[in-house]
Parts: structure tokens; sequence; C-alpha cells
């Protein structure tokens, strides 16, 4: 199955959608094989309700539909001998609502309002079944992206142990635990990440968010998806240059370097996990990224 073609099932039927102008379209080749379908399409394309419902959804959605040519067609509809083909209806009114799909998963696709309505003269239960399937096939696709970033962020604090245990085994045993203070330590070596990556310290972010500060959450819980991955990053390549007693400006100049190219090729690759998370519904542009435009 290709990217752009998706599957549901309702009952024991299989039924595809597929992308079509950036709207979702159902097809009704596939929904014509329940069992309960009754007839082949053109059944369906002849009664003078579905015209006349494709009528109304063309002129709300199609500026390019033809408004004479289907004036001339409800009046034809009018007639018991009346038939009306996928390709016809098309031809004859620069209908978009409909489309035929060639390929593998070919066939005759709706957008999905005309879907639903083909669903109603299948039978009722069969159109809420199609619509309960599709919503929930949608509500799996809003989430992916919460979930990637859900994803990110437990691997951000997996490699976060592995940092701070680089700080302990290669910084910690040359100071003084009681007169540095540990806690100083650590916090120093996250702000150089935070810097080079967010250009802030962890400190200067709660005095800007003291509202999301109260609520227990840092920098880091508001980071797009592409950073949370530069981030994972970061923190590796900053516990291995630890490890091999890199100075701690030649290490931030390094780090720096890296997280404004990764950055870069990232969210130039995929602009949807440049968003950055506001909470669970809401994501907003990554700000740097605006202020580079």
């Amino acid at each position: 199955m290709d990217k752009t073609t998706k599957q549901i099932k309702v009952e024991d039927t299989i039924i595809h959608i597929t992308q079509h102008n950036k709207e979702d379209y159902i097809s009704l080749t596939d929904m014509l094989k329940h069992k309960e379908s009754g007839g082949l399409i053109f059944k369906w394309l002849s009664n003078k309700n579905t015209i006349e419902f494709l009528g109304v959804w063309e002129k709300i959605y199609n500026p390019n539909f033809n408004y004479t040519e289907f004036g001339v067609i409800m009046q034809e509809a009018g007639v018991n001998r009346f038939t009306m083909s996928v390709k016809q209806w098309i031809e004859r009114t620069n209908a978009i609502g409909i489309i035929a799909k060639a390929g593998r998963y070919g066939g005759t696709y709706a957008h999905k309002d005309i879907a639903f309505e083909l669903g109603t003269w299948i039978s009722p239960e069969f159109k809420l079944l199609v619509i309960r399937e599709f919503q929930r096939l949608k509500e799996i696709e809003s989430n992916q992206y919460n979930l990637e970033w859900n994803v990110k962020r437990i691997l951000s604090k997996a490699n976060y142990h592995i940092h701070t245990d680089a700080i302990k085994n290669y910084i910690l045993p040359q100071k003084d635990y009681d007169k540095d203070k540990e806690w100083l330590i650590y916090a120093e070596e996250a702000d150089l990440l935070n810097v080079a990556l967010f250009k802030c310290t962890a400190k200067d972010w709660r005095e800007a968010n003291p509202e999301l500060a109260k609520k227990g959450m840092n920098i880091r819980d508001i980071a797009s998806i592409n950073e949370l991955a530069v981030l994972s990053n970061l923190e590796t390549l900053n516990a291995e240059m630890i490890s091999n007693s890199v100075d701690k400006m030649d290490r931030y100049k390094r780090l720096q370097e890296i997280a404004e190219y990764q950055l870069l090729i990232m969210n130039e690759k995929d602009f949807m996990k440049a968003l950055k998370k506001l909470n669970d519904k809401v994501y907003i542009e990554n700000q740097n990224k605006l202020n580079k435009k």
C-alpha cells in the first residue's frame, strides 16, 4: 500500500482511503462490496436524490462546477430510463467530488461527505459503522506526532542518564564536592546543552515562563520533536567529549555548531516535526524557524 492510501475495516469489508487535493477520498468501489450494497455504483448515481446531493456538494466546494449542465441532468433524472455513470457525471459537470483512481488500489473514490451519503443508500447501519471507523483512523493520525513527541522525550531522558553518568566519572572526581556543590556542576552541564540548543539557560526559561514552571514544566517539555532528537544527539556527544577530557568551551562551541546544523537539516526535511508542543492538542511553529524567515 502506498503512503497516500490507508484502509479501514467495516465488518468484513476492507475500505481504502486516499488523499486527493489534500482531502480524504473513500473508495466507493470497496463500499459497494459490502453484502448489503444491493448493486453497482451506476444504480446509486442514477437516483435523482443522489444527483441532487452531488450537485449541492459541488456548488459549495467546486468553483468550476457546470451549473447549466447540472440543470439539464436534473431534468433527465426525472424519467425512469435515466442512467448516469461516473465518467459521464465528471465529464458533463466538471465534478471534483468523485474521481477514478488507477493502480493496485484503484476504483471509484469520493470525498468523505459523498462516501457517507452512499453509505446511507447501502444501509443506515453501514453508514454509521463507516463513519465510526473513519473517525477512529483520523484520531490515530492526529495523535501520531504527540506519540512521537513522547517517544523522543523518553529517549532524551534515557540519554540524560548517560550524560550525567559521564559527568560523575570524569568531572566530579576532580572537584571538592562539599565546596563546589555537586548539583551546581550538574546544572552547568545541563545548561551547556540548553544554551547550545535553546539559546537560554533553564533558569532564564523558568523566569520567563513562571506559570509553566509552577506546573513542573521545563524548557525541554515545550521543545519540538526535532529539537528533542537533536538534544538526544547532543547529550550523547557531550558525554563522549567529557570522557575525552575536552575543554568545556570547546565542547560548547562544537555542540552549538552541531545543534544549528542538525536543526536546519531536520526542520527543512519535515516541517511538522519542527512544531513545538504547547499542550496535548495545540502545536505551534518553532519560533527560531520563524525568526530566520
